[in-house]
Protein backbone atom coordinates (compact mmCIF):
# COMPACT_ATOMS: atom_id res chain seq x y z
CA UNK A 1 0.00 0.00 0.00
CA UNK A 2 1.41 3.12 -0.80
CA UNK A 3 2.11 6.32 1.89
CA UNK A 4 -0.66 8.28 -0.14
CA UNK A 5 -2.98 5.76 0.81
CA UNK A 6 -2.38 5.11 4.40
CA UNK A 7 -2.28 8.54 5.30
CA UNK A 8 -5.94 8.82 3.31
CA UNK A 9 -7.48 5.76 5.72
CA UNK A 10 -5.68 7.32 8.76
CA UNK A 11 -7.43 10.95 8.28
CA UNK A 12 -11.31 9.03 7.44
CA UNK A 13 -10.24 7.28 11.04
CA UNK A 14 -9.69 10.77 12.84
CA UNK A 15 -12.27 11.97 11.39
CA UNK A 16 -14.84 9.36 12.29
CA UNK A 17 -13.66 9.39 15.53
CA UNK A 18 -14.16 13.23 16.21
CA UNK A 19 -17.32 13.41 14.75
CA UNK A 20 -18.33 10.32 17.65
CA UNK A 21 -17.01 12.19 20.71
CA UNK A 22 -18.86 15.28 19.51
CA UNK A 23 -22.10 13.60 19.08
CA UNK A 24 -21.52 12.25 22.36
CA UNK A 25 -20.96 14.90 23.77
CA UNK A 26 -24.00 16.90 22.39
CA UNK A 27 -25.96 13.87 23.27
CA UNK A 28 -24.71 14.23 27.48
CA UNK A 29 -25.21 18.32 27.17
CA UNK A 30 -29.24 17.66 25.75
CA UNK A 31 -29.78 15.12 28.81
CA UNK A 32 -28.39 17.66 30.71
CA UNK A 33 -30.79 20.66 29.67
CA UNK A 34 -33.64 18.01 30.18
CA UNK A 35 -33.00 17.02 33.53
CA UNK A 36 -32.17 20.64 34.64
CA UNK A 37 -35.39 22.00 32.76
CA UNK A 38 -37.66 19.28 34.17
CA UNK A 39 -36.66 19.92 37.93
CA UNK A 40 -37.65 23.56 37.03
CA UNK A 41 -41.33 22.30 36.13
CA UNK A 42 -44.37 23.16 38.46
CA UNK A 43 -45.16 19.61 39.68
CA UNK A 44 -48.33 19.17 38.63
CA UNK A 45 -46.75 19.19 34.99
CA UNK A 46 -44.08 16.77 36.35
CA UNK A 47 -46.27 14.02 37.63
CA UNK A 48 -47.45 13.70 34.09
CA UNK A 49 -43.99 12.81 33.25
CA UNK A 50 -43.56 8.98 33.14
CA UNK A 51 -39.95 8.64 34.93
CA UNK A 52 -40.26 7.28 38.24
CA UNK A 53 -43.81 8.06 38.86
CA UNK A 54 -46.36 5.55 39.27
CA UNK A 55 -49.28 4.76 36.82
CA UNK A 56 -52.24 7.19 36.84
CA UNK A 57 -55.58 6.05 36.86
CA UNK A 58 -57.77 7.45 33.82
CA UNK A 59 -61.74 7.82 34.99
CA UNK A 60 -63.54 7.85 31.78
CA UNK A 61 -67.40 8.09 31.51
CA UNK A 62 -68.17 4.23 31.26
CA UNK A 63 -66.75 4.35 34.42
CA UNK A 64 -69.39 6.98 35.73
CA UNK A 65 -72.39 5.21 34.09
CA UNK A 66 -71.48 2.03 35.86
CA UNK A 67 -71.15 3.74 39.41
CA UNK A 68 -74.86 5.03 38.20
CA UNK A 69 -76.45 1.78 37.54
CA UNK A 70 -74.84 0.13 40.89
CA UNK A 71 -76.27 2.96 42.62
CA UNK A 72 -79.35 3.13 40.98
CA UNK A 73 -80.06 -1.05 41.74
CA UNK A 74 -78.68 -0.43 45.50
CA UNK A 75 -81.49 2.04 45.66
CA UNK A 76 -84.47 0.29 44.50
CA UNK A 77 -83.56 -3.15 44.46
CA UNK A 78 -84.78 -3.57 48.83
CA UNK A 79 -88.30 -2.36 47.26
CA UNK A 80 -88.68 -4.68 44.71
CA UNK A 81 -90.45 -8.08 45.89
CA UNK A 82 -91.59 -11.45 44.16
CA UNK A 83 -94.99 -12.18 43.85
CA UNK A 84 -96.55 -15.98 43.46
CA UNK A 85 -100.33 -16.31 43.08
CA UNK A 86 -102.56 -19.44 43.40
CA UNK A 87 -105.04 -19.79 40.77
CA UNK A 88 -107.30 -22.86 41.93
CA UNK A 89 -107.97 -26.20 40.01
CA UNK A 90 -110.93 -26.48 37.78
CA UNK A 91 -113.55 -28.74 37.57
CA UNK A 92 -113.27 -30.75 34.06
CA UNK A 93 -114.64 -33.71 32.19
CA UNK A 94 -111.55 -35.45 33.39
CA UNK A 95 -111.96 -34.85 37.04
CA UNK A 96 -110.44 -32.21 39.04
CA UNK A 97 -107.17 -30.20 38.07
CA UNK A 98 -104.71 -29.05 40.81
CA UNK A 99 -103.74 -25.66 41.78
CA UNK A 100 -101.18 -23.48 39.44
CA UNK A 101 -98.77 -21.04 40.70
CA UNK A 102 -98.11 -17.81 39.01
CA UNK A 103 -95.39 -15.55 39.39
CA UNK A 104 -94.24 -12.09 38.79
CA UNK A 105 -92.28 -9.20 40.16
CA UNK A 106 -93.65 -5.99 41.96
CA UNK A 107 -92.54 -3.13 44.07
CA UNK A 108 -93.26 -1.01 46.99
CA UNK A 109 -94.76 2.67 46.35
CA UNK A 110 -95.35 3.60 49.51
CA UNK A 111 -94.35 2.81 53.51
CA UNK A 112 -98.43 1.90 54.28
CA UNK A 113 -97.28 -1.45 52.26
CA UNK A 114 -98.86 -0.46 48.90
CA UNK A 115 -97.44 -2.29 46.01
CA UNK A 116 -97.46 -2.14 42.09
CA UNK A 117 -97.17 -5.35 39.25
CA UNK A 118 -99.54 -6.31 36.29
CA UNK A 119 -102.86 -7.33 36.53
CA UNK A 120 -102.34 -10.36 34.78
CA UNK A 121 -99.68 -11.34 37.22
CA UNK A 122 -102.52 -11.73 39.35
CA UNK A 123 -105.50 -12.21 37.63
CA UNK A 124 -107.60 -15.02 38.52
CA UNK A 125 -105.39 -15.56 41.79
CA UNK A 126 -107.16 -16.73 44.88
CA UNK A 127 -104.25 -16.31 47.24
CA UNK A 128 -101.07 -14.02 47.05
CA UNK A 129 -97.80 -14.10 48.62
CA UNK A 130 -95.13 -11.98 48.12
CA UNK A 131 -91.09 -12.57 48.48
CA UNK A 132 -88.78 -9.69 49.94
CA UNK A 133 -85.25 -9.35 48.72
CA UNK A 134 -84.31 -10.90 51.74
CA UNK A 135 -86.46 -14.06 51.06
CA UNK A 136 -89.17 -13.20 54.06
CA UNK A 137 -92.46 -14.07 52.87
CA UNK A 138 -95.55 -12.75 53.49
CA UNK A 139 -99.08 -12.28 52.51
CA UNK A 140 -100.66 -9.87 50.56
CA UNK A 141 -104.12 -8.78 48.82
CA UNK A 142 -105.43 -7.15 45.30
CA UNK A 143 -106.79 -3.90 46.01
CA UNK A 144 -107.44 -3.22 42.46
CA UNK A 145 -106.72 -3.55 39.10
CA UNK A 146 -107.50 -2.26 35.59
CA UNK A 147 -106.90 -4.50 33.24
CA UNK A 148 -107.31 -1.96 29.66
CA UNK A 149 -103.83 -0.77 30.93
CA UNK A 150 -102.66 -4.03 32.45
CA UNK A 151 -102.06 -2.79 36.23
CA UNK A 152 -102.77 -3.88 39.59
CA UNK A 153 -102.49 -2.47 42.99
CA UNK A 154 -101.33 -5.07 46.38
CA UNK A 155 -101.30 -4.74 49.90
CA UNK A 156 -99.22 -6.52 52.41
CA UNK A 157 -99.56 -5.57 56.54
CA UNK A 158 -96.32 -6.93 56.62
CA UNK A 159 -92.62 -4.80 56.61
CA UNK A 160 -92.62 -2.77 53.79
CA UNK A 161 -87.84 -2.64 53.63
CA UNK A 162 -88.10 0.09 50.91
CA UNK A 163 -89.83 2.33 48.71
CA UNK A 164 -88.84 2.65 45.04
CA UNK A 165 -89.17 6.38 44.06
CA UNK A 166 -91.02 7.61 40.89
CA UNK A 167 -89.89 9.24 38.02
CA UNK A 168 -90.99 11.05 35.16
CA UNK A 169 -91.68 8.60 32.22
CA UNK A 170 -93.13 12.08 29.95
CA UNK A 171 -89.12 13.19 30.23
CA UNK A 172 -87.52 9.69 28.69
CA UNK A 173 -85.90 10.43 25.81
CA UNK A 174 -85.01 7.22 23.19
CA UNK A 175 -81.47 6.07 23.86
CA UNK A 176 -81.02 6.70 27.80
CA UNK A 177 -80.21 4.09 29.73
CA UNK A 178 -82.16 1.90 31.88
CA UNK A 179 -82.28 -0.98 34.19
CA UNK A 180 -84.73 -3.94 34.72
CA UNK A 181 -85.10 -5.27 38.06
CA UNK A 182 -87.34 -8.43 38.78
CA UNK A 183 -87.30 -12.78 39.17
CA UNK A 184 -87.31 -14.00 36.04
CA UNK A 185 -88.89 -17.67 36.32
CA UNK A 186 -89.76 -16.67 39.95
CA UNK A 187 -86.76 -18.28 40.83
CA UNK A 188 -83.95 -16.24 39.70
CA UNK A 189 -84.94 -12.82 42.19
CA UNK A 190 -83.65 -9.26 42.01
CA UNK A 191 -82.29 -9.89 38.68
CA UNK A 192 -80.60 -6.93 37.08
CA UNK A 193 -80.63 -6.03 33.28
CA UNK A 194 -79.48 -3.22 31.62
CA UNK A 195 -80.25 -1.41 28.05
CA UNK A 196 -81.77 1.68 26.91
CA UNK A 197 -85.08 3.30 25.69
CA UNK A 198 -85.45 1.93 22.32
CA UNK A 199 -88.41 4.07 21.70
CA UNK A 200 -91.77 6.12 23.35
CA UNK A 201 -94.74 5.88 22.41
CA UNK A 202 -95.42 2.36 21.38
CA UNK A 203 -98.93 0.27 21.22
CA UNK A 204 -99.60 -3.37 21.00
CA UNK A 205 -102.40 -5.13 20.10
CA UNK A 206 -103.65 -7.24 22.81
CA UNK A 207 -106.33 -9.51 20.50
CA UNK A 208 -109.09 -8.76 22.85
CA UNK A 209 -110.39 -5.69 20.66
CA UNK A 210 -108.27 -2.93 22.61
CA UNK A 211 -104.29 -2.15 22.35
CA UNK A 212 -102.24 -1.42 25.42
CA UNK A 213 -101.41 2.33 24.80
CA UNK A 214 -97.93 4.61 25.29
CA UNK A 215 -95.56 1.84 26.32
CA UNK A 216 -91.98 2.39 26.90
CA UNK A 217 -89.93 0.34 24.51
CA UNK A 218 -86.65 -1.59 25.95
CA UNK A 219 -83.99 -3.52 24.79
CA UNK A 220 -83.11 -4.26 28.43
CA UNK A 221 -83.70 -8.31 28.83
CA UNK A 222 -87.40 -8.82 30.11
CA UNK A 223 -88.22 -12.67 31.07
CA UNK A 224 -91.18 -14.47 31.81
CA UNK A 225 -91.66 -13.32 35.91
CA UNK A 226 -90.03 -9.65 35.42
CA UNK A 227 -93.68 -8.46 34.39
CA UNK A 228 -94.46 -6.25 37.22
CA UNK A 229 -91.02 -5.61 38.30
CA UNK A 230 -89.62 -1.66 37.94
CA UNK A 231 -88.03 -0.28 35.10
CA UNK A 232 -85.45 2.66 36.34
CA UNK A 233 -83.43 5.50 35.33
CA UNK A 234 -79.98 6.27 36.11
CA UNK A 235 -81.05 8.98 39.18
CA UNK A 236 -83.03 5.29 40.71
CA UNK A 237 -86.35 6.60 39.77
CA UNK A 238 -88.66 4.22 38.52
CA UNK A 239 -89.92 4.96 35.20
CA UNK A 240 -92.02 2.15 33.79
CA UNK A 241 -93.43 -1.34 34.71
CA UNK A 242 -92.05 -3.64 33.03
CA UNK A 243 -95.21 -5.99 31.40
CA UNK A 244 -94.66 -8.18 28.15
CA UNK A 245 -92.03 -8.87 25.68
CA UNK A 246 -92.06 -9.54 21.88
CA UNK A 247 -90.57 -12.57 20.29
CA UNK A 248 -92.23 -14.10 17.64
CA UNK A 249 -94.80 -11.88 14.71
CA UNK A 250 -97.20 -12.74 12.99
CA UNK A 251 -95.02 -13.15 9.93
CA UNK A 252 -93.16 -16.12 11.65
CA UNK A 253 -89.70 -13.79 12.09
CA UNK A 254 -88.38 -13.77 15.66
CA UNK A 255 -87.31 -11.00 17.44
CA UNK A 256 -85.12 -10.04 20.06
CA UNK A 257 -84.53 -6.90 22.76
CA UNK A 258 -88.25 -5.77 22.21
CA UNK A 259 -89.63 -5.44 25.80
CA UNK A 260 -92.12 -3.04 26.47
CA UNK A 261 -92.75 -1.41 29.93
CA UNK A 262 -96.27 0.43 31.36
CA UNK A 263 -95.35 4.54 32.02
CA UNK A 264 -95.27 5.23 35.33
CA UNK A 265 -96.75 8.02 34.72
CA UNK A 266 -100.07 6.10 34.06
CA UNK A 267 -99.31 3.57 36.46
CA UNK A 268 -99.00 6.20 39.40
CA UNK A 269 -102.27 7.47 38.27
CA UNK A 270 -104.29 4.27 37.99
CA UNK A 271 -103.38 3.81 41.44
CA UNK A 272 -103.53 6.84 43.20
CA UNK A 273 -107.02 6.27 42.30
CA UNK A 274 -107.33 2.68 43.58
CA UNK A 275 -105.76 3.41 46.79
CA UNK A 276 -108.28 6.13 47.32
CA UNK A 277 -111.81 4.79 46.03
CA UNK A 278 -110.85 1.04 46.20
CA UNK A 279 -111.55 0.41 42.67
CA UNK A 280 -110.46 2.57 38.88
CA UNK A 281 -112.99 3.83 37.26
CA UNK A 282 -113.63 3.76 33.59
CA UNK A 283 -116.24 5.26 31.18
CA UNK A 284 -118.57 2.18 30.15
CA UNK A 285 -121.04 2.13 27.35
CA UNK A 286 -122.49 -1.24 27.71
CA UNK A 287 -122.51 -3.25 24.34
CA UNK A 288 -120.90 -6.60 23.70
CA UNK A 289 -119.50 -6.15 20.60
CA UNK A 290 -117.15 -7.77 17.71
CA UNK A 291 -114.67 -5.02 15.98
CA UNK A 292 -114.79 -4.09 12.03
CA UNK A 293 -112.50 -4.21 9.96
CA UNK A 294 -112.45 -4.18 5.46
CA UNK A 295 -112.11 -7.88 5.91
CA UNK A 296 -114.80 -8.93 8.27
CA UNK A 297 -116.97 -6.16 6.08
CA UNK A 298 -116.12 -7.91 2.81
CA UNK A 299 -116.69 -11.48 4.14
CA UNK A 300 -120.23 -10.19 5.91
CA UNK A 301 -121.14 -7.17 3.27
CA UNK A 302 -121.47 -4.63 5.83
CA UNK A 303 -121.59 -0.90 4.99
CA UNK A 304 -119.35 -0.09 6.89
CA UNK A 305 -114.88 -1.03 6.69
CA UNK A 306 -114.12 0.18 10.51
CA UNK A 307 -115.97 0.68 13.63
CA UNK A 308 -117.69 -2.16 15.98
CA UNK A 309 -120.84 -4.54 15.39
CA UNK A 310 -123.28 -3.99 18.28
CA UNK A 311 -123.75 -7.96 19.13
CA UNK A 312 -126.04 -7.02 22.70
CA UNK A 313 -127.27 -4.08 24.09
CA UNK A 314 -127.14 -4.72 28.07
CA UNK A 315 -130.78 -3.59 29.75
CA UNK A 316 -130.34 -0.73 31.75
CA UNK A 317 -127.21 0.58 30.37
CA UNK A 318 -126.37 4.10 29.23
CA UNK A 319 -126.26 1.83 25.53
CA UNK A 320 -129.73 0.86 26.52
CA UNK A 321 -131.06 4.32 27.39
CA UNK A 322 -129.79 5.84 24.53
CA UNK A 323 -131.51 3.87 22.06
CA UNK A 324 -128.40 1.96 20.79
CA UNK A 325 -129.77 -1.56 19.37
CA UNK A 326 -128.35 -5.02 17.99
CA UNK A 327 -127.42 -4.69 14.53
CA UNK A 328 -125.62 -0.94 15.22
CA UNK A 329 -122.49 -0.12 13.94
CA UNK A 330 -121.02 2.43 15.60
CA UNK A 331 -118.41 4.24 13.61
CA UNK A 332 -117.11 7.27 15.34
CA UNK A 333 -116.88 8.74 19.06
CA UNK A 334 -117.17 12.03 19.26
CA UNK A 335 -114.72 13.35 16.38
CA UNK A 336 -112.80 10.70 16.69
CA UNK A 337 -113.11 8.26 13.76
CA UNK A 338 -112.55 4.65 14.36
CA UNK A 339 -110.61 2.62 12.11
CA UNK A 340 -106.87 0.78 12.05
CA UNK A 341 -105.28 2.88 14.75
CA UNK A 342 -108.04 3.89 16.70
CA UNK A 343 -109.73 0.99 18.43
CA UNK A 344 -113.15 1.70 19.75
CA UNK A 345 -112.16 0.78 23.76
CA UNK A 346 -109.13 3.03 23.52
CA UNK A 347 -111.38 5.54 21.81
CA UNK A 348 -114.01 5.00 24.60
CA UNK A 349 -111.42 5.63 27.24
CA UNK A 350 -110.30 8.97 25.87
CA UNK A 351 -113.84 10.31 27.66
CA UNK A 352 -115.01 10.12 31.18
CA UNK A 353 -117.73 8.50 33.16
CA UNK A 354 -120.72 11.03 33.59
CA UNK A 355 -119.73 12.45 30.10
CA UNK A 356 -121.93 12.87 27.17
CA UNK A 357 -120.41 11.87 23.76
CA UNK A 358 -122.10 11.76 20.46
CA UNK A 359 -121.84 8.10 18.39
CA UNK A 360 -122.32 8.28 14.65
CA UNK A 361 -123.62 4.48 13.95
CA UNK A 362 -124.92 2.85 10.74
CA UNK A 363 -128.23 1.77 11.35
CA UNK A 364 -130.23 -0.31 7.85
CA UNK A 365 -127.61 1.19 6.14
CA UNK A 366 -127.94 4.62 6.77
CA UNK A 367 -125.94 6.96 9.28
CA UNK A 368 -127.71 8.19 12.32
CA UNK A 369 -126.07 10.32 15.72
CA UNK A 370 -126.90 8.72 19.11
CA UNK A 371 -126.60 10.96 22.17
CA UNK A 372 -125.26 8.85 25.01
CA UNK A 373 -124.47 9.92 28.64
CA UNK A 374 -121.32 7.29 29.53
CA UNK A 375 -121.62 5.40 32.82
CA UNK A 376 -119.02 4.32 35.25
CA UNK A 377 -116.97 0.84 34.96
CA UNK A 378 -115.55 -0.51 38.54
CA UNK A 379 -112.85 -2.48 37.96
CA UNK A 380 -112.07 -4.59 40.97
Amino acid sequence: MSLKKILYAFFVVVIAGASALAGAAAGGFAVYRAVQQRSSLPASIQNVLPVNNPPQTLVLNGTNIETAITQSVQKVAPAVVTVVGTIPGQMTFFGPTGDQTVSGSGFFINEQGYLLTNNHVVEGTSEIKIILADGTEQPAVIVGTDIYADVAVLKTEGKVPAVAALGNSDALDPGESVIAIGSPLGNFKNTVTVGVVSATGRSIDTGNGYQIEDLIQTDAAINHGNSGGPLVNLAGEVVGINTLVVRNTASGDVAEGLGFAIPVNTAAAIAQQIIQKGYFARPYLGIRFQPINPAIAARYNLPAQWGVYVMEVVEGSPASQAGLQQGDIITKIGDVTLNETRSYVNTLFTHQPGEQVTLTVVRNGKEIQVQVTLGEAKHK
